[in-house]
């Protein structure tokens, strides 16, 4: 059963980021049972794919998000992601600074361009380098991120007030209502779940 939070409103602050190797079942159900939960947009994380495999996997996931007409943002490929015409794209902040400086045309193609920072100094760069989101963490305890320390509420509210575009929580938040509520209270406008996203 797919959980239903009380207020579904709820459901529109979310972003869910995919990571197969947690799923129970077969990772497109996956998706599916995702995209009939209705967040905000889903992100094809993946990391571990190479291009042509992360290209092979997006062409599915896509045409799954779009039959919910759930927007789908890829990562890390941004070759891949035109080659699709997918026009929001997330990368490290390394890459962004890497394409920034050697191929500022294809930043052009993107309408919403996300970047990964875990400090007020990288969200300003990142922001100055075209960025129009940012995911900041790890906020909370998580296994992604094993013998790391959180970095905070007050980091993510420093981060917060550090820029001008929207700021996407992530790091160890689950789909507890009042978790998230606290979450967005410091100023980010969304949050970012993995575990609870591909447990659904």
């Amino acid at each position: 059963m797919i959980m239903c939070m009380c207020d579904p409103s709820i459901h529109r602050s979310i972003v869910a980021v995919t990571n197969r190797r947690l799923c129970a079942r077969p990772f497109l159900e996956q998706v599916e049972r995702i995209c009939i939960f209705r967040p905000a947009s889903l992100v094809l994380r993946e990391k571990d794919l190479d291009e042509n495999a992360y290209a092979s996997l997006a062409a599915e996931v896509l045409a799954i998000c779009n039959s919910y007409q759930i927007p789908c943002i890829l990562h890390s490929f941004p070759d891949v992601a035109k080659a699709l015409g997918v026009k929001q794209i997330h990368l490290p902040l390394w890459r962004l600074e890497d394409m920034a400086a050697s191929r500022p045309q294809s930043l052009a193609f993107f309408s919403a361009i996300g970047a990964s920072v875990h400090s007020v100094d990288e969200a300003q760069r990142a922001q100055a380098l075209g960025a129009t989101y940012l995911t900041a963490g790890h906020i909370f305890t998580t296994d992604c991120k094993k013998g790391l320390p959180p970095r905070g509420l007050q980091f993510l509210q420093e981060v917060c007030q550090s820029v001008s575009i929207p700021v996407y929580a992530i790091g160890g938040i689950t789909l507890d209502p009042q978790k998230i509520e606290t979450v967005l209270s410091c100023g980010a406008s969304r949050v970012c779940i993995m575990s609870g996203m591909m447990q659904l």
